[in-house]
């Protein structure tokens, strides 16, 4: 009979340790019937025990870089894909670091030296007690985080680490203190009515939870904690001496008057709750039933007070040349609070749960400021490449910005996008793991007390998303299709209460109580007086039990139906390095795309589990040896410490790569109006459609307003001033917005027909041209139409195009791709025509008619004899199409200084021109300052404060 989970009953001297005795292993006997015999002695694959980093962060020879370290693979890339594609070629088995100092490696950056890691939740919690040092404890959890962190800290990297991070709960330290010496309660194990207290360890869960008890109710709103602002002096002193490195609190609170102030800390939870109610839940694939949004509004304005907090924090300890390091969901919004305070900033930010798809981040109300939020930092990591994608994706779903793989263009920059699976410190793992003799002893305990079984081990935290109840539902399913198991072998189930504050006001304890009913039918089916099948753990356990138990396990199995990152299932491949008991693990964790080798399950198919359980369980010595050997070389080789460089090491190439050498700089206005003002004959040409009105999604609704006409009439009414639109819209609609500004000249049809100012008629510069080539375009364009839902077709007296605004961005994106490959094919080969790529639109027109021919034209007419050619030129466009202007600009054998070819856009786009400005707002306040109406613009390059 199987005994009680006590593992403090006397030692089995009988029972070799799995440290010098051989794992059992299945052989089925003649009836084909599982048995459990010993296993032969071990098979070697190999397997060192993870070593420590103790080698310098980077290299002090700079000459000793290799041809294709990432530095210069990504010196000369010109566009974000070629940046992505010159760092793919580093070796993918070697970790991706630069090889010299950082600020020998990247002079223009004027690096400190310094990282500043803001993080939600400082690595301890805080018992206070008045007029004496404060009780400071390990937090549990996030334990890779942690990690890293102290890494950082150390002498085995270049870097000063400074860690920025919320107080957490401040708690009286009496009541700290109870709680780690009170019971926990919860649902009961079949075999247990009370467990004892267990030590505190962050180690033993990778969640952030004060220990011992179940969470409690949220704390009332009454008199709170009153802190002086010597007990907080107090605690930053404590926490500058601390050896994990120098950490900042942050005081969330209700304003203070001033700095000397006492503050009164209450309902200290509600800084948690927009985070943990509405982003992890939703970022999850859970939604909430509707609500009249109230709760909701005061969630928020506590989110961005939090995050406004933790820059204000942040402001007073940076210095330029700082990295500052912004860590998971509850500040998202802080990358975005910095650019705009500080615009030459560097941020790095990484989001350790898991990113939706589109579908589901559009049910969040404040998805556009969540998105805009992150959009501040240089460089955004995520777990999985799904994640970045889905990431991607809702920028230009949501938000319009251009994205690729490698990242979005936003505001007039470029953020890097990238993926950065985490790991842990696999040799503090080890150590701990294999260096304790309690820990040995522990193992022979367990053996003893399940002997003549196989143990499945599972260890999750109390939330939905762990799919603990999917978990024992498949074990279930595996105990009723395969009977010779009965008997044979125990789920050890350890739940650990949830940190998350939308599971903590689960008031009926729904999902502790459904785990409950759910072990006692599993055992009241298949159990008996002598064989319990689930033994269930409500509670956190102690470092030396957990390791013992993830030691001693002949199955690993992980069940979650949405997940980030998950550190047991790497902690069990360290351990099981003796053993090499397989690892179960759902396609829904964040680390199923690192751990290939596993055993990926679909934690929603019960079969599916229940037969994978039976694979493991009969699984031959030598498979067992060659897959665990994949695993555990690559949980020892990708560990926090490699995570951290590889992150750092790719945000610097970002920041050199896009931040200094292949930017288009902001246009001189000091400059453009010096120029303008000493010369006599100007000439201006500017774009329409995203240059002097915003690309909207119906064409016919990009109208000029007032501003706009204003200020050009104005600037074509100067005698000196010669002004044309150049366009690719028709006449028709040039006539009826522009026409009415006689000293306005007009360019219809990218050049195919042109209106001198003072004119009434058009010329048309392609009446001779065959135009039989329309028929065979508009069938193809049809064609597309029909099968990208919102497309439509634009024909014009010259050109036809396909506009795909109105549709899924994406895919109307990739349906414009087949279409121009269509046209190159088929009619480009047969007729005298290009086909162009627009802003959300495919243009065929004839290759001699383009914007490029109709500003030499324009040039031209000026004469070319002394003192003929503009003394002053201004060109704006924003696509490709404009691009032909800038080419031919720079083809003329005019001063060049004379010439300011502006782009509008981001500064990373590639482009011909010289200069850019970020919308077209600034292209008009640009021209106001030249008509002298204002002094400068008023847009900005990074989101207003009101977008938050």
């Amino acid at each position: 009979m199987a005994r009680p989970f006590s593992w403090s009953g006397e030692r089995n001297r009988d029972r070799p340790s799995p440290s010098t005795g051989a794992p059992d292993f299945v052989s089925p006997d003649a009836a084909g019937h599982p048995t459990i015999v010993e296993s032969p002695q071990e098979t070697d694959v190999g397997l060192k025990e993870p070593e420590q980093d103790s080698n310098p962060y980077f290299s002090s020879q700079a000459d000793t870089a290799p041809p294709d370290s990432p530095t210069r693979l990504a010196s000369g890339s010109r566009s974000s894909a070629e940046l992505l594609r010159r760092l793919s070629l580093v070796d993918s088995d070697r970790p991706i670091t630069p090889v010299v100092d950082p600020r020998e490696a990247y002079p223009a950056l004027n690096l400190t030296g310094r990282i500043l890691s803001a993080t939600f939740c400082i690595p301890h919690t805080l018992g206070f007690r008045s007029g004496r040092d404060w009780n400071i404890k390990p937090r549990r959890g996030t334990s890779a985080l942690f990690d890293s962190f102290t890494h950082l800290s150390s002498p085995a990297t270049p870097w000063d680490h400074v860690l920025v991070g919320w107080t957490g709960e401040v708690k009286p330290s009496e009541e700290l203190l109870d709680q780690e010496s009170a019971p926990i309660e919860g649902s009961q194990s079949s075999t247990s009515s009370k467990i004892a207290s267990i030590p505190l360890n962050k180690a033993s869960a990778p969640i952030p939870l004060d220990g011992s008890t179940r969470p409690p109710a949220p704390q009332p709103h009454g008199e709170g904690i009153r802190l002086t602002n010597a007990d907080r002096k107090c605690l930053e002193r404590q926490l500058r001496r601390d050896k994990g490195g120098h950490t900042v609190p942050v005081w969330l609170m209700d304003n203070a008057e001033d700095d000397e102030s006492d503050i009164v800390l209450k309902d200290q939870a509600r800084w948690r709750r927009y985070a943990e109610h509405e982003l992890y839940t939703l970022f999850h694939y859970k939604q909430h039933e509707p609500t009249d949004g109230r709760s909701e509004r005061r969630w928020w304005a506590d989110y961005v007070q939090m995050n406004q907090t933790f820059a204000d924090k942040i402001l007073e300890i940076y210095k330029p040349g700082d990295i500052v390091w912004v860590h998971d969901y509850h500040l998202l919004l802080l990358p975005s609070i910095l650019r705009q305070r500080l615009p030459n900033i560097y941020i790095g930010f990484f989001l350790h749960i898991p990113f939706p798809s589109s579908e589901f981040l559009k049910c969040l109300s404040r998805r556009k400021e969540i998105l805009t939020g992150v959009l501040g930092a240089n460089m955004i990591g995520f777990q999985t490449f799904s994640y970045s994608r889905h990431f991607s994706s809702c920028c230009t779903r949501i938000l319009g910005f251009d994205s690729v793989s490698a990242g979005v263009d936003a505001y007039g920059a470029h953020i890097a996008v990238d993926v950065f699976p985490i790991g842990i410190d696999a040799a503090a793992c080890a150590k701990i793991a294999y260096g304790s003799r309690t820990i040995e002893e522990k193992i022979q305990r367990i053996r003893a007390q399940y002997s003549g079984q196989k143990i499945i081990v599972g260890r999750d935290r109390l939330d939905t998303v762990r799919g603990v109840a999917q978990k024992l539902q498949a074990f279930e399913k595996f105990l009723e299709r395969h009977p010779e198991w009965r008997g044979k072998i125990v789920l050890i189930q350890v739940t650990s209460p949830t940190s998350i504050e939308e599971e903590k006001e689960d008031g009926g304890h729904k999902m502790a109580n459904k785990i409950s009913d759910l072990v006692s039918r599993i055992n009241g089916l298949y159990g008996g007086l002598e064989y319990t099948p689930v033994f269930h753990f409500p509670q956190y356990l102690s470092q030396d039990e957990y390791f013992a138990l993830l030691r001693v396990a002949d199955v690993g199995l992980i069940t979650s139906v949405r997940d980030g990152m998950n550190t047991t299932s790497l902690e069990y491949v360290v351990c099981q390095r003796d053993n090499h008991g397989p690892l179960i693990l759902s396609e829904f964790s964040g680390t199923a795309g690192s751990l290939t080798s596993a055993m990926h399950i679909n934690p929603w198919d019960l079969g599916g589990v229940a037969e994978a359980i039976n694979r493991a369980l009969v699984m031959s010595v030598e498979d067992k040896a060659t897959q665990h050997k994949m695993l555990y070389q690559h949980v020892t080789k990708k560990t926090v410490q490699v995570w951290q460089k590889e992150f750092l090491a790719r945000l610097l190439v970002n920041l050199a790569s896009f931040n200094q050498s292949f930017t288009t700089p902001p246009l001189d206005r000091v400059r453009l109006l010096t120029r303008y003002r000493h010369a006599k004959k100007r000439l201006f040409m500017f774009d329409y459609d995203g240059t002097l009105t915003p690309i909207v999604r119906d064409p016919q609704a990009a109208i000029p307003t007032d501003r706009v006409i204003r200020t050009i009439k104005t600037l074509a009414q100067d005698k000196q001033n010669a002004v044309w639109i150049i366009s690719g819209r028709d006449q028709a609609f040039l006539d009826e917005w522009m026409g009415h500004i006689s000293e306005l000249g007009l360019s219809a049809e990218h050049g195919s027909f042109i209106r001198h100012p003072e004119a009434d008629e058009w010329e048309n510069l392609t009446e001779t041209v065959d135009m039989g080539w329309q028929k065979e375009v508009m069938e193809v364009f049809q064609h597309y139409t029909e099968k990208t839902q919102g497309s439509f077709i634009e024909r014009k007296r010259i050109a036809l195009t396909w506009h795909y605004r109105r549709s899924d961005p994406e895919y109307g994106a990739f349906q414009a791709r087949e279409c121009k490959k269509h046209l190159e094919n088929t009619v480009g080969k047969k007729w005298d025509v290009e086909v162009m790529s627009g802003k959300a639109n495919l243009e065929v027109r004839p290759t001699f008619v383009n914007k490029g021919e109709i500003a030499k034209r324009l040039v031209q007419a000026y004469g070319a004899g002394k003192g003929d050619a503009p003394e002053f030129i201004l060109c704006l466009g924003d696509d490709q199409t404009d691009e032909d202007m800038f080419r031919s600009l720079r083809a003329t054998k005019l001063p060049q200084g004379n010439i300011f070819s502006v782009t509008v856009g981001a500064s990373s786009k590639m482009t011909l021109a010289s200069w850019h400005l970020l919308e077209p707002s600034d292209v008009i306040a640009t021209i106001a300052l030249l008509n002298g109406t204002v002094t400068g613009s008023t847009s900005e390059a990074v989101p207003a404060p009101g977008r938050l």
